[in-house]
């Protein structure tokens, strides 16, 4: 889930965000997590390191966004910056705090979602790259999130399989869907996890996963009550992947 912060002290100008936020996650299955500061100082007060976007105001009362993006910097050196301006020429600025875009106000949805998708690539990309550990032969070993094929619990373990091979790990169902439905995870039922990228295909309830090196197949079973949710979930995957 994608967590986004607005600092923004007009109340229709968050609402626009907000709006367009929504619209964009709807047309793209992106899940997020929206929270609005309508004070720089409240901000930086409760600020935490959990951020991945971050929509900043430029004309502020008590600290313009400029100033602020600095004070974020003391503190983040990666979160993407987004600056929202009616003054074009504070955008040059942001390259100061390593912003990774500016969009100019009246906000259009257009603009918007061309400027927020370049970020969330970026993000998706990066977290790709998330290692999960895992046990083998007694030992710890970490895997690469984009090779597991899907994740099952059996008597309280999570069991990951992978082109190269079953491991096993703590922890719960649960928490592992909150890190990997980013990367295109969704739950077939109470049990399983499955990447979408390895789904060859859907037959009334039963699920068929590419498995190996892609020359063999494993037949999984949809749930009725999570199948609507499921197949949403991989009918956008197939509409944003092609």
């Amino acid at each position: 889930m994608l967590k986004v912060v607005l600092v923004e002290d007009n109340v229709e100008a968050m609402e626009t965000v907000k709006a367009y936020l929504e619209r964009y996650s709807e047309e793209n299955g992106l899940q997020y997590r929206f929270t609005w500061f309508d004070n720089p100082i409240n901000f930086l007060t409760k600020y935490n390191l959990d951020y991945d976007v971050i929509f900043l105001d430029i004309q502020m009362p008590n600290m313009n966004g400029m100033d602020l993006a600095h004070k974020i910097r003391e503190k983040d050196d990666a979160v993407p910056l987004i600056f929202i301006t009616n003054m074009a020429q504070f955008a040059i600025k942001g390259y100061e705090v390593g912003a990774s875009d500016f969009i100019v106000k009246p906000v259009s949805y257009y603009d918007f979602s061309l400027k927020f998708e370049r970020v969330v690539k970026k993000l998706v990309k990066q977290s790709d790259e998330i290692r999960i550990a895992v046990s083998s032969g007694g030992s710890t070993k970490y895997v690469l999130a984009r090779d597991v094929m899907y994740v099952e619990v059996l008597k309280h373990r999570l069991k990951y399989y992978t082109a190269d091979g079953e491991y096993d790990a703590s922890g719960s169902l649960s928490k592992i869907q909150t890190l990997l439905e980013p990367l295109d995870f969704a739950r077939c039922n109470n049990y399983c996890l499955v990447n979408l990228g390895y789904v060859f295909g859907v037959k009334g309830y039963a699920l068929t996963v590419l498995a190996g090196r892609g020359d063999r197949k494993i037949e999984l079973m949809i749930s009725q009550p999570r199948k609507k949710e499921f197949m949403q979930k991989l009918n956008d995957y197939y509409r944003r992947n092609g």
